[in-house]
C-alpha cells in the first residue's frame, strides 16, 4: 500500500511535502495506543503499592490482636486467681501475688497490642483508595487530546 503525500505550495514557491490524512490518522492511533498502555503500567504500579500497604498493615494489625488477645487471656487467668483468693481468705498469700503477677503482665499486654492496632488502624484509614498519580495523568491526556482534536 502506498502512502499518499500531498505537496502544499508556500507563498514564495517553495514546496513542502506534508503527510496524508490516512498517515496521520495511524500516527494518532498509534500515539493514543501508546498513551493508554502507559496510564495503564502506571495505574497497576499505584494499585500494587497499595495492595502491599494493605497487606502489611493488615499483617501488623493481626499481629497487634494476637498480642492483645495474649494479655486478654493473662488478665482472664489472673482475675480468676485473683477473685478466688478473695473468697478463701483475706491474706495475701503466695497465689496471690502470683495473680497480681498476672495482672500486671496482661495488662501491659493490653496496653501493646492496643497501641498497635490504634496506630495502624489511623494510619490505614489516612491512606487514600483513589489512585493520584493516574487520575492526575488521565485528566492532563484528556486536555491534551481536547487541544489536538
Amino acid at each position: 500500500m502506498a502512502t499518499t503525500r500531498q505537496s502544499l505550495v508556500v507563498n514564495n514557491g517553495n514546496r513542502v511535502e506534508t503527510e496524508g490524512l490516512p498517515t496521520l490518522l495511524s500516527r494518532l492511533g498509534d500515539d493514543v495506543v501508546q498513551l493508554i498502555n502507559s496510564q495503564f503500567a502506571l495505574f497497576k504500579v499505584e494499585i500494587k503499592e497499595d495492595v502491599n500497604a494493605y497487606i502489611r498493615g493488615a499483617v501488623t494489625i493481626a499481629i497487634g490482636t494476637v498480642v492483645a488477645l495474649i494479655g486478654f487471656a493473662l488478665l482472664n487467668v489472673a482475675l480468676a486467681f485473683g477473685v478466688s483468693i478473695f473468697f478463701a481468705n483475706a491474706n495475701f498469700s503466695e497465689p496471690a501475688s502470683y495473680a497480681l503477677g498476672f495482672v500486671v503482665t496482661g495488662v501491659f499486654y493490653l496496653l501493646v497490642g492496643g497501641i498497635v492496632v490504634m496506630a495502624i488502624k489511623s494510619r490505614l484509614a489516612n491512606q487514600d483508595l483513589v489512585p493520584t498519580r493516574s487520575v492526575a495523568e488521565l485528566r492532563k491526556d484528556k486536555e491534551w487530546l481536547k487541544n489536538e482534536l
